[in-house]
């Protein structure tokens, strides 16, 4: 007897949701999200990805950089932007691929020379690093600290083989850029 009653008590609660509609006193056409605007103008998938990966999200921000790819089409900025998240998640390989096809779009495309440098000093080139670097450093004319830090990393790295950063020193750079303009924002690798 004494389960029984629970089971009464249950069933009668559960008819009387059922005869007033349930909890919800909504209809059900002003339960739903509103419809989308189709004319409206989206947000720039590369603006998005650059606010992830500084929100310290490269694997949404790669999500954001393709999507500006198949809007904007594929540029030397859209794969820098897709290296750079795929640097940032340690995929170096994708990353340099990516950052190599960049720069054959655009040779003096300071951001993707920087974070190929970063990629190259992080699988052990050294040597081809420096070189990246100094590119990089030219053509921004000295402008961002970080590239002037990556290569000094680097040349300390060539002249003394046994060179290891300080522990605060550690964590590398990666320099992309916002936009069309020459707006450049320094984001540290994960």
């Amino acid at each position: 007897m004494k389960t029984t009653l629970p089971l009464i008590a249950s069933l009668a609660f559960l008819a009387a949701c059922q005869l007033t509609g349930g909890a919800s006193t909504l209809a059900a056409h002003e339960n739903r999200a509103p419809p989308a605007n189709a004319r409206a103008q989206g947000v720039d998938g590369l603006l998005v990805g650059h606010r992830l990966m500084a929100a310290g999200e490269p694997e949404l921000a790669l999500k954001a950089y393709y999507r500006a790819a198949a809007e904007q089409g594929i540029d030397a900025d859209v794969l820098s932007a897709v290296g750079s998240a795929n640097l940032a998640l340690g995929r170096l390989g994708q990353a340099e691929q990516m950052l190599r096809r960049s720069l054959e779009m655009d040779p003096a495309f300071v951001p993707a020379l920087n974070n190929l440098g970063v990629v190259l000093m992080e699988r052990g080139n050294v040597s081809e690093a420096r070189v990246i670097f100094q590119q990089a450093y030219a053509l921004d004319s000295g402008n961002t600290d970080s590239i002037r830090e990556n290569l000094k990393r680097a040349i300390a790295m060539i002249e003394n083989p046994g060179y290891s950063a300080p522990p605060e020193d550690v964590q590398s750079f990666e320099l992309v850029r916002r936009g069309q303009e020459d707006d450049f924002v320094v984001l540290s690798a994960l």
